[in-house]
């Protein structure tokens, strides 16, 4: 997960025309496969563990840990390559994105600690968020000041964080269940997707794009229901 940071050296050698053709679609993707991470295979996973109000509190605590860090770093996931920051900016996007990538690692490999086939298919969808995001946050930072070989390795060190949740993890499983962090991630992975991803796709007033992005939102999380299904 944090080597997907190095994905941002491809917008050196692609125009912002093809950029703009394939993140979309790859945003709307994303967005399903997050949605359904969380649906089907977190939550069930998680919850049996709880009762279910307190299996809920858990998801919404995820869900509004991740809007109040938005709120306070003033800074929203839009996935974009088109917009400029001033490298003030840039510095909240590394603080940010470093603890979205540790919340990450927290929620994803206590998912796989406890069923390992929800674990892998909670990794995907996160890795098909991550690769548009990442994209974006790149040329944010090149714009904001940065140069290219710098800001590929401060996204990269952000992303580090994301191996640390997943070994604190790893660690707290030996003590106590980790059911809960597998439900704040659900509720991360929730708000990911329907706040900062969906808004995003809808945007787009083209009727062909519109249909384009609804079947790969719908894609995605057929994906991860085939998968839930066939794991179970």
């Amino acid at each position: 997960m944090s080597a997907i940071a190095l994905v941002g050296s491809v917008t050196v050698v692609l125009n912002q025309a093809t950029l703009d053709r394939l993140l979309l679609p790859f945003v709307s993707l994303a967005a399903g496969t997050l949605m359904g991470g969380a649906l089907f295979q977190m939550i069930p996973q998680g919850s049996a563990a709880f009762d279910p109000l307190v299996a809920s509190v858990w998801v919404a605590s995820g869900f509004v840990t991740f809007l109040g860090l938005e709120l306070f770093l003033h800074w929203h996931h839009s996935h974009s390559s088109r917009r400029t920051e001033r490298e003030p900016v840039t510095y909240l996007i590394l603080v940010g994105d470093a603890v979205h990538n540790f919340l990450g690692g927290l929620g994803i490999a206590s998912t796989f600690l406890i069923n390992p086939a929800a674990g892998i298919t909670a990794w995907v969808a996160a890795a098909a968020h991550e690769v548009p995001q990442e994209l974006g946050d790149f040329g944010i930072l090149v714009r904001g000041g940065f140069p290219r070989r710098r800001a590929l390795q401060w996204n990269f060190l952000s992303a580090l964080t994301f191996p640390l949740g997943a070994l604190i993890a790893y660690f707290a499983a030996q003590q106590f269940d980790v059911s809960g962090f597998v439900l704040f991630g659900a509720g991360n992975f929730i708000y990911i997707a329907a706040s900062d991803l969906v808004p995003e796709i809808k945007a787009n007033k083209n009727f062909r794009a519109a249909v384009t992005h609804f079947g790969l939102f719908s894609s995605g999380m057929a994906l991860t229901l085939f998968l839930a299904v066939w794991n179970a």
